[in-house]
């Protein structure tokens, strides 16, 4: 195991650079400059224009800059500086993503807990009125665009239930970022529920499965054992991808309910064509991906004994 997680960690150093010099390079292809959106309409004379481009190293070829980037980052943990306000990038990174995490965090666990929950429920009774319902609810969930589904839950719980304030007050409140999270969830939600219910009304048609039941094991140790362990190997694979994906698709979610999280610097950083702070926050995004790669390859080990890592 130690020498599968040791080749693992140097296979993320190529992937980890190849993936941020790819989006260092996307991100600096961006038309306009972000020194001259500093003055906005305003002239200004081309040698003050020159002596910013200067001081933020933006007169440099791209792959100069990129190594600088690179090197700051690693050796000082430093991402830059955000050119309209002249604060560190690191700070800008420290205030929105604590703010996205607990998002994220809540919609996976609503994501994981209901998706397999009712992935069992539907399994379990395959071609029944119960499979049929969850599969109507997903196919909706799916359906169903994240902006007309946070739209829907404001129209409806906001200004005509008054059961929540139509936007976020307080991020640190969970209870104020559950309707967020819910409408996060949703699309993930249905794919967990999906995944789950094939994979166990595949493994209720196995070999084991019958084996387990003439043996005479009681229904709960066939189910949450020799069902759940195997049935569920698909469905961690996808909730260790989509944790990552939350994180970065939490854009429009948090622009509908006015959360000052990631997704509203990525906007700010897109319409002031702040390159530093996008690639700031991408590289965070690449960094939570290969982690949960990891993750999610050691479980493997843990849902099924037969997989063994040299």
């Amino acid at each position: 195991m130690g020498r599968y997680v040791a080749r693992r960690l140097l296979q993320m150093i190529p992937v980890f650079i190849g993936t941020t010099l790819l989006i260092f390079l996307m991100v600096y292809a961006l038309p306009g400059d972000p020194v001259r959106g500093l003055f906005g309409d305003k002239a200004s004379s081309p040698q003050v224009i020159a002596s910013l481009r200067h001081e933020y190293g933006l007169d440099q070829p791209v792959l100069v800059q990129y190594w600088h980037y690179m090197r700051d980052m690693i050796l000082h943990f430093d991402f830059g500086t955000q050119i309209a306000s002249g604060r560190p990038v690191t700070d800008v990174l420290g205030d929105a993503f604590p703010v996205t995490i607990r998002l994220a965090t809540l919609a996976f666990a609503i994501e994981a807990v209901l998706g397999i929950l009712l992935g069992i429920v539907a399994g379990m009774r395959a071609g029944k009125l119960a499979d049929t319902a969850v599969l109507f609810l997903t196919l909706l969930l799916i359906s169903v665009p994240v902006f007309v589904l946070g739209f829907i839950a404001k129209t409806v719980f906001a200004f005509q239930l008054g059961w929540m304030a139509p936007n976020v007050n307080d991020s640190r409140s969970w209870s104020q970022l559950l309707t967020p999270a819910i409408v996060l969830a949703a699309a993930s939600l249905a794919y967990v529920a999906r995944l789950t219910r094939t994979s166990v009304a595949e493994n209720l048609r196995s070999d084991y499965m019958r084996t387990a039941i003439a043996k005479g094991l009681p229904k709960q140790r066939i189910i949450g054992i020799h069902l759940m362990r195997n049935s569920l190997i698909p469905v961690v694979t996808f909730l260790g991808t989509d944790l990552g994906a939350l994180m970065g698709g939490a854009v429009v979610t948090e622009g509908l309910f006015n959360i000052k999280g990631v997704g509203g610097t990525i906007f700010e950083a897109l319409s002031r064509r702040e390159g530093t702070t996008l690639v700031g926050l991408v590289t965070i995004l690449v960094l939570v991906y290969l982690v949960t790669s990891l993750i999610v390859d050691l479980l493997y080990a843990v849902l099924d004994p037969r997989i063994r890592y040299v």
